[in-house]
């Protein structure tokens, strides 16, 4: 079964902090690489920080410093601690799975990689 929940979205002024999650179904947690993305009104969406089953981690130049991701594999959770916000970061934030490994190691942000969506969660970050 197919299955990616996100939580923890919410309102915050710039400067806060927020720590998203994703819940998955133990097939999905299972994929060789997990990550989170974004989509900001009228923009496409982006990838913003990924991590794969060797525990290897990949951050968009914009929220490196700033976000990190993580995993709890006895919770089958995705997070994604979010530091130091800024309006910019203000979007739907989704949590995919993908594969295989070699596309993970190559095109780790690329939507392409990514089989898996969630329905997304809502970050507004105000000046």
């Amino acid at each position: 079964q197919v299955q990616l929940v996100e939580s923890g979205g919410g309102s915050v002024q710039a400067g806060g902090s927020l720590r998203l999650s994703c819940a998955a179904s133990a097939y999905t947690y299972s994929s060789s690489c997990m990550g989170w993305f974004r989509q900001a009104p009228g923009k496409e969406r982006e990838g913003v920080a990924t991590i794969h089953s060797d525990f290897s981690t990949n951050y968009a130049d914009s929220v490196k410093g700033r976000f990190t991701i993580s995993q709890d594999n006895a919770k089958n959770t995705l997070y994604l601690q979010m530091n130091s916000l800024n309006p910019d970061d203000t979007a739907m934030y989704y949590c995919a799975a993908g594969g295989p490994r070699w596309r993970c190691s190559i095109q780790a942000l690329e939507i392409m990689t990514y089989n898996y969506w969630g329905q997304g969660t809502q970050v507004t970050v105000s000046s």
